[in-house]
């Protein structure tokens, strides 16, 4: 074998196990690798910003379920990263974070720009290393692709000094990582088919990662079989087809009253590779802690989470694909106890999600969500940030198929549009569509310009009410009358895409909505729609001075 540099050795790592994207902002702290991507199959993708790079890594991850690839330089670059690391370990989403290090010999100086990335990461992170050898980057590498994806999946950090990466070795890359998966034994699972036979109000609730297509097709007719009600966790409306008969709604923001009664009043709750964490479980008020007072099976890939927060009355060490392979094996009772509930929730979340509210102004998030429901294909990949706009997002569009949706359980503004730009490079043949509001846009809106120079031809819908909403909304209900820091002034969103020499329009009603979609489609370039949405609009089911009266009739 020949001699090869550190950097040589990390890409040439990086094809071994299937790597076939890379985001990155370049740094001159990892020139070797750069350098090393020159020749390599890998596309580079280069990002404005190292946060919108790990956003995108992050969203391929979720799409893909292998560790999405990010690049940065040292200190600001790290730093600048942090918050798509945050969001992948939040997530359960496997992410390889590459950082470029100050030289081994100049460690504990402080030196330009040098960071301790062991600390800094620590607690938001599966692992975190520096490789010290060039010898040992395909063991490192190895290892990353394993801890990124093995149990709950989430984001490793791998600094790389920078004499390391020109350092010369010969050595010899091991086998293509594969995906570990963890199976139910036989006893778990009769055990399951036992309480499910008893069960008189039983209901799933599916979440987490560690999905596959097949997965979900197979706990479908898992869920057919026992007539069970399912149930998604929040942001994971795509792990069940929400026009099936058995689909209960999302367990998210917002919930449905009559689903969270639902879940309170079950005598037997199967909680599938999720955590029930703040967001799904209503500020933890949904389960008691540790105990719960129904009955609860948890199943997750990582043992750590059985017990962690729940204690669960039978605990499934197994990953989501593996299960729902198993579960094909369970045959229900000749009759069933809970015979029509899934029925029943079916019809309490089309009602929920088939009201259309009317609200202020006179371009109306309802009709738009009309306009898309009746045009967008089954496969249009949705995507999204923070904010009270995603409300409309997650109540009212109807999710069909798996892989549709790319949204950030942890909360994280700017989201929306680096995710939008890794879906459509990752699934070039689907349409995607990105949600964001003014506040989260301008939190990544250079990212835009990364989607143009790759030509992928997303549809941005920048909704627009000249505030960050969903702190306005709090404040106008703890402090009514009292708006504090969060009033925008922003810049004309459509002239400033076409200033990329993307298509762009300006939406100021709901009949503007339709046509200006489809030129954007037919456009075939990155577009961006400019939501001109009215102040009071704040929730589907509320305005600013709606809340703002209740809260002082509250005084």
């Amino acid at each position: 074998m020949a001699q090869k540099s550190g950097g040589q050795l990390l890409v040439d790592a990086l094809e071994t196990h299937g790597a076939d994207r890379v985001f990155c902002v370049p740094g001159e702290s990892y020139l070797a690798v750069l350098d090393a991507l020159y020749d390599a199959s890998i596309a580079v993708t280069v990002c404005r910003q190292e946060g919108g790079a790990a956003m995108m890594a992050d969203a391929y991850g979720k799409l893909t379920g292998k560790p999405g690839i990010c690049m940065v330089t040292r200190g600001p670059g790290a730093t600048n990263a942090a918050a798509g690391v945050h969001v992948a370990m939040q997530d359960s989403t496997p992410m390889i974070l590459f950082i470029g290090q100050i030289e081994r010999g100049m460690r504990e100086r402080e030196a330009f720009q040098e960071v301790d990335y062991r600390q800094m990461f620590g607690g938001m992170t599966k692992w975190v290393a520096e490789i010290d050898h060039a010898h040992r980057v395909p063991e490192f590498i190895s290892r990353a692709y394993h801890v990124a994806t093995s149990g709950r999946p989430g984001p490793v950090v791998l600094a790389l000094p920078e004499d390391m990466l020109v350092e010369m070795a010969d050595v010899a890359q091991p086998d293509p990582w594969r995906q570990v998966e963890t199976h139910p034994g036989l006893t778990v699972m009769a055990d399951l088919q036992k309480r499910l036979w008893a069960a008189e109000r039983p209901i799933a609730i599916l979440g987490g990662s560690r999905w596959t297509a097949e997965a979900v097709a197979g706990f479908t007719r898992f869920a057919e079989r026992f007539d069970l009600p399912v149930a998604c966790s929040f942001r994971r409306q795509m792990l069940f087809d929400n026009l099936h008969p058995n689909y209960a709604g999302d367990v998210g923001i917002g919930i449905n009253p009559k689903l969270s009664e639902r879940i309170k009043a079950s005598d037997l709750i199967l909680l599938v590779g999720g955590r029930l964490s703040e967001m799904p479980s209503q500020s933890y008020t949904l389960l008691d802690i540790p105990q719960p007072s129904q009955p609860f099976v948890h199943v997750h890939p990582d043992a750590e989470e059985l017990g962690r927060v729940y204690r669960p009355s039978l605990a499934i060490h197994a990953s989501p694909a593996a299960f729902c392979k198993a579960a094909e094996g369970l045959q229900p009772p000749v009759e069933l106890k809970n015979s029509g509930d899934a029925k029943a929730a079916h019809e309490d979340y089309l009602a929920w999600s088939g009201a259309r509210p009317q609200t202020a102004g006179s371009l109306q998030m309802s009709g738009v969500m009309d306009w898309i429901e009746g045009h967008c294909a089954d496969d249009t990949i949705f995507t999204n940030g923070a904010g009270n706009y995603a409300t409309w997002l997650h109540r009212f569009h109807r999710f069909r198929k798996f892989g549709t949706q790319a949204a950030p359980t942890s909360g994280s503004m700017g989201y929306g549009l680096p995710g939008a730009v890794a879906a459509k490079l990752t699934c070039p043949d689907q349409d995607v569509v990105c949600f964001a509001g003014d506040g989260c846009l301008q939190m990544t809106m250079q990212e835009f310009g990364t989607a143009c120079q790759e030509g992928a031809a997303i549809i941005v819908l920048a909704i627009d009410n000249g505030m960050y909403g969903t702190i306005r909304m709090h404040q106008e209900r703890e402090y009514p009358g009292r708006p504090s820091a969060t009033k925008l002034v922003n810049p004309d969103f459509a002239a400033l895409a076409r200033s990329y020499g993307a298509f762009a329009e300006t939406v100021t009603t709901t009949e503007e909505f339709g046509p200006a979609f489809e030129r954007a489609k037919a456009s075939g370039l990155p577009a961006l729609l400019h939501l001109k949405l009215d102040p009071e609009a704040i929730t589907p089911a509320r305005s600013l001075t709606q809340i703002r009266t209740e809260a002082e009739a509250r005084r």
